[in-house]
């Protein structure tokens, strides 16, 4: 199989679509090689909702142990203040405006939650 990465952006906080499409299809997306690289852009309220909620974040465990990557907004988590528990996570927090449009421009595989 050719080198192949998807970003999946994550914006949508509801716990069940959370759980049943982003981190169900993240997983087994990494487990079962359908993709090479796998990551999860964590922006505006699921920023929030990663750091309060301890069923979400065992559930990013379990695809970090896949080989899942998470990203997060750090405008985002600053503003919020969760920028500290998504880093102790193991979540890089960068700045992502530029790489999402750099990502849009290069025509890379992106799903949007």
């Amino acid at each position: 199989m050719e080198d192949s990465k998807l970003f999946i952006l994550w914006t949508n906080a509801d716990p069940l679509t959370s759980e049943k499409m982003v981190m169900m299809y993240a997983t087994n997306s990494r487990l079962k090689n359908w993709w090479d690289q796998v990551v999860v852009i964590i922006w505006g309220a699921t920023a929030k909702y990663v750091a309060e909620d301890r069923h979400i974040q065992e559930k990013i465990k379990t695809a970090q142990l896949a080989g899942v990557s998470f990203t997060a907004c750090k405008a985002c988590a600053d503003q919020l203040g969760v920028t500290d528990q998504l880093a102790d996570m193991g979540i890089e927090v960068i700045y992502w405006g530029e790489p999402l449009t750099q990502i849009l421009r290069d025509n890379e595989k992106l799903i949007t939650i």
